[in-house]
């Protein structure tokens, strides 16, 4: 009988048969036995009865009588007794050589079966024995490459543990600066709508104060500049919405990795501690021809190790990132602010240089408004004056027109008549002249009174400028965040 899952290689399995034609050979035994009883019903064949049927030949109840039977027996065959004994027939089938022949041959093959079942009995001892330390050896071995493959998850899984907390606080980090960088991108918009509504009331300004002035150049400035930085922040937003993304996948291939090895070390570490008496061990047929591996241990390593590589990478570019944005934010808030500060010092310049303007107008308009007094008060005295001369010219004209009436030879230009006459003409020169004084005084109040019309209307303009600059724009422009805001802490 075989052993289980080996061959017999001992030469004395196989004996030689003896030839007789009574018993069979010792090979045909052995091939009955492994007929009869296969190893995979060993423990059945033990309750069988051990002598099979091959031993024993069916013997015929009516034997033939050749060669020694005579015609008249084989006639009258058919009519002979049921057979009763050996010693009631007249002739035997064997003779004593060939009974004691047989019983040696018995003997012979006897002995020669236990000699052989002897040697095969220790034989298959030591077979066994070799067998079971070999196997014993070798499942020694699996278990030591197990406990191996378990120590090498074990490492792997806690390089994947390690990286995958490092991922996860860098992607927290990036959270947090890229909501700080949103927060700084909102704050950005009330500077801008500040700034835009400063240059949009100062469009109302009037007359020649709508000058394109320093202040409005550091305000448009301060436009462009806000708009700049919101931007750069918007690139920066979505370089870490792509970056967060892709920490994402690094994270997830790291998190399936981690399961997949936090599942492959409960089957391992349960593999590994399995033992001959352990509970659940059973017969799985055919297992060992199914194949289902898809790796090699360099590939298995290599694919982790890129993991950890791609997502050390990836935390690499997101720090880097992160440090850009940081740095982005302390720009943009000091751009920002230098440029609040210019446009805040331009404005505050041109509001004292126009506070200046209209109190020298309003300077010159009162020395305007006192001319104005003075030069009425000059044309009165000049009207007065006329007035006054007109009535010396009624008196000289009036007695040269009495000298007129004189009679004949009375009519003499004498000194008296050329002084009347002299006096009518200076007179008349003299009112001449403060006529002409008291247009010139008049077109001088005229002129004196559009200075005060445009003095005032300067006036009214630097008002409305000072009103729009200092009341407006610059009290609006005290809303603008602080520095926390600008970089998104608030």
């Amino acid at each position: 009988m075989e052993l289980v899952g080996s061959s017999l290689t001992a030469t004395y399995a196989h004996p030689k048969p003896t030839p007789t034609s009574f018993l069979p050979a010792i090979g045909t035994l052995a091939s009955t036995y492994r007929d009869r009883f296969p190893h995979n019903n060993l423990t059945h064949s033990l309750s069988l009865p051990w002598r099979p049927s091959t031993y024993y030949k069916v013997v015929s109840n009516t034997p033939t009588l050749d060669p020694y039977c005579t015609r008249a027996q084989r006639v009258c065959e058919s009519t002979m007794l049921p057979f009763v004994s050996n010693r009631t027939t007249l002739f035997t089938r064997y003779t004593p050589d060939d009974w004691y022949r047989s019983n040696l041959t018995n003997y012979q093959e006897s002995n020669t079966s236990r000699h052989n079942s002897e040697r095969l009995r220790v034989d298959t001892s030591r077979l066994i024995q070799d067998k079971y330390q070999e196997i014993r050896k070798t499942q020694a071995n699996s278990t030591q490459n197990l406990g191996q493959r378990v120590n090498d998850i074990e490492f792997w899984k806690s390089e994947i543990t390690h990286e995958l907390d490092e991922m996860i606080g860098e992607t927290n980090a990036l959270t947090d600066v890229k909501k700080r960088l949103e927060r700084a991108l909102m704050e950005t918009e009330a500077p801008l709508q500040v700034a835009r509504e400063c240059l949009f009331h100062r469009e109302k300004r009037m007359g020649i104060d709508l000058v394109h002035d320093e202040a409005e150049i550091e305000l448009l400035t301060e436009v462009d500049n806000i708009l700049c930085c919101q931007e750069r922040m918007r690139r920066h937003l979505d370089k870490a919405i792509a970056q967060l993304a892709s920490n994402r996948a690094a994270q997830h291939e790291l998190e399936k990795d981690l399961s997949d090895k936090q599942a492959a070390l409960r089957i391992d570490d349960k593999c590994h501690h399995l033992r001959n008496t352990s509970e659940g061990v059973s017969f799985f047929r055919g297992v060992e021809r199914v194949d289902a591996t898809v790796s090699v241990p360099e590939s298995w390593a290599k694919f982790t190790d890129d993991n950890l590589l791609c997502s050390q990478s990836e935390r690499a570019a997101s720090a880097k990132l992160r440090d850009d944005i940081e740095n982005l934010l302390v720009v943009t808030a000091n751009e920002m602010w230098n440029q609040f500060n210019k446009v805040n010092l331009a404005l505050t310049n041109r509001v004292a240089e126009t506070a200046d303007t209209k109190n020298k107008i309003y300077v010159h308009l009162s020395k305007t408004l006192q001319e104005i007094f003075q030069t009425e008060t000059t044309i009165e005295s000049i009207k007065k004056a006329i007035k006054e001369k007109s009535a010396f010219l009624k008196v000289a004209q009036t007695r040269l027109d009495e000298r007129t009436r004189r009679p004949n030879i009375e009519l003499c230009r004498d000194m008296a008549q050329l002084r009347l006459v002299n006096e009518v003409y200076e007179v008349d020169d003299a009112i001449q002249i403060l006529q002409q004084r008291l247009r010139d005084a008049e077109d001088s109040l005229q002129s004196l009174v559009h200075t005060k019309a445009l003095l005032e209307h300067d006036l009214a303009v630097k008002a409305n400028t000072l009103y729009i600059d200092q009341e407006k724009c610059m009290s609006m422009r005290k809303s603008f965040p602080n520095t926390l805001r600008l970089v998104g802490f608030c």
